[in-house]
């Protein structure tokens, strides 16, 4: 226990000089103009910005990533409470009271009530990631080929399960999408080129970045240049600072749905829109106060800030020990690491051990951080609010387009960043999440090789994969899963707890 206190000691301590400062201010300001800027999402802006720190040190790249990271997924909260439209996914849930409370003259207090909501919620994500990353670290040194094949494709199928909780079939069609992309190219035991199609520009496969920037970057803009929206502003003149009662009279609703967005954040794929929507409807179920969300309840905004940033430090437990990504910023967060020369995965812990303590101080700087901005920029953050996301398309397309250039200095990157974007926005037009997607294409080459090389220390026999312990877990839950996902079991199994429940017996 000493030892992990002196070593987020030093975490913290290794970001606390002048170039340190300096890039975690920044980063978190961009981070919360990206994320109040409706169309500009988290991922889309780490993303970005990850072809832009690509010369920087590793520690000081990733610092800015985690920061802007932090800063996007509190912005959107302030789009959602004075135009009613959240500036990501993450923010969705906020509307639903923010804006309400907005209209009735409480903007300030609002947005005060989110921020320090914010900060809370990633200070209980960070407290489980400093408890259970070490131990999952441990757990994951028992793994081989055979479990982290079955955990590579839980990770794409799980993914697109909650992120299409209408349609889970369209979720698994983009993450087999995204895997199939991962097998183009060279593959990793033999040197044989699969699926090139005599380019030889394939060769290499796909690149992680210009795709992810095509299918989050690219295809927003076209998104954007489709749906125009014309927001109307509601202004902040009242108090911003939250009284401390306002703090804690809702201190169950703060931890329950710390809890619940960090659970949200360790299950890979899932995300922050989910760990909100899963607080929100927590706390609706458990309030005194039910009737009052929807039309401006306190509790309900707490409980939606709350939940979506308990995901981050929550995603991060995943995506440090298991290299499976928590949610998609986290998954464009890993391929930052593997290009600054970090290795996320269950040697970490061995190779790297104060690289998580070092994380965990990112996330204390940046909560400090964003808590700040927020409540000392209010009125400079609602004029940002007012510049059309029309006129920053042509400024995001520019980074598109410099960003899958730059680290490789290609223009076949480019028209693949071209390619995944038309390819992102049909899908996205059809209602095919893009997390699954990203996610397939990250995890694709752990499932191939995994495979692979589990057949061949088996001499091609496929019954390891199913009889070792953690394997058949593993495959348990992903067989239930998908079964649980198809509307007919669904209902069966609906129908056979109804009918053996109290009421259903009378």
């Amino acid at each position: 226990m000493f030892e992990g206190f002196t070593l987020l000691g030093a975490g913290i301590a290794h970001f606390m000089t002048p170039e340190g400062l300096f890039n975690l201010a920044w980063a978190s300001l961009l981070g919360v103009v990206i994320g109040a800027l409706p169309g500009l999402t988290a991922t889309m802006g780490v993303a970005l910005l990850v072809t832009l720190t690509y010369k920087m040190p590793p520690d000081q790249a990733i610092l800015c990533l985690m920061a802007l990271y932090v800063g996007a997924i509190y912005g959107g909260s302030r789009s959602a409470i004075l135009l009613a439209i959240p500036g990501t996914p993450a923010s969705a849930a906020t509307t639903l009271d923010g804006f309400p409370l907005a209209r009735a003259g409480k903007a300030g207090m609002a947005m005060g009530i989110a921020t320090t909501s914010s900060a809370l919620g990633t200070l209980v994500g960070i407290a489980f990631l400093s408890l259970i990353a070490p131990l999952l670290a441990e757990f994951a040194l028992r793994f081989g080929s055979y479990e982290f094949f079955w955990l590579a494709l839980f990770g794409v199928l799980i993914s697109g399960r909650l992120t299409a909780i209408d349609d889970p079939l369209k979720g698994y069609v983009a993450g087999l999408l995204g895997l199939l992309v991962a097998m183009i190219g060279m593959e990793g035991l033999h040197a044989y080129q699969r699926f090139t199609f005599g380019i030889s520009s394939l060769g290499s496969g796909v690149d992680l970045i210009p795709a992810m920037v095509g299918a989050f970057g690219f295809a927003e803009i076209l998104g954007v240049m489709k749906d125009r929206i014309t927001p109307k502003l509601v202004t902040s003149d009242d108090r911003v600072l939250p009284r401390l009662s306002d703090l804690t009279r809702y201190w169950r609703t703060t931890i329950r749905s710390g809890i619940i967005g960090t659970i949200a954040g360790i299950i890979p794929g899932v995300g922050e829109d989910i760990g909100s929507w899963a607080s929100y409807a927590a706390a609706r179920r458990k309030s005194k106060e039910a009737d009052q969300f929807g039309k401006g309840s306190v509790e309900g905004l707490v409980a939606a800030e709350t939940g979506n940033s308990a995901v981050i430090p929550g995603a991060m437990i995943p995506t440090l020990t298991l290299a499976l990504p928590g949610s998609a910023s986290a998954a464009v967060l890993i391929a930052a690491m593997f290009i600054h020369g970090i290795r996320p995965g269950p040697m970490l812990m061995q190779e790297n051990p104060q690289f998580l303590y070092q994380i965990v101080g990112i996330l204390l700087l940046s909560t400090i951080a964003i808590t700040i901005y927020g409540l000392s920029l209010t009125k400079l953050l609602v004029r940002v609010l007012l510049v059309p996301r029309e006129k920053l398309m042509p400024v995001v397309y520019v980074l598109c387009v410099v960003g899958s250039f730059a680290i490789t200095q290609r223009m076949f990157d480019v028209y693949v960043m071209v390619a995944f974007g038309l390819i992102g926005f049909v899908l996205r037009q059809m209602r095919y999440p893009m997390a699954p997607l990203v996610l397939g294409i990250i995890l694709g080459d752990l499932l191939d090789v995994n495979l692979r090389r589990g057949l061949l220390i088996s001499d091609g026999d496929v019954t390891p994969f199913f009889t070792r312990p953690i394997s058949a877990v593993l495959f348990a839950v992903i067989l239930i899963t998908v079964l649980m996902s198809m509307p007919a079991i669904n209902r069966g199994v609906a129908n056979v707890f109804k009918r053996f429940s109290p009421n259903g017996a009378n």
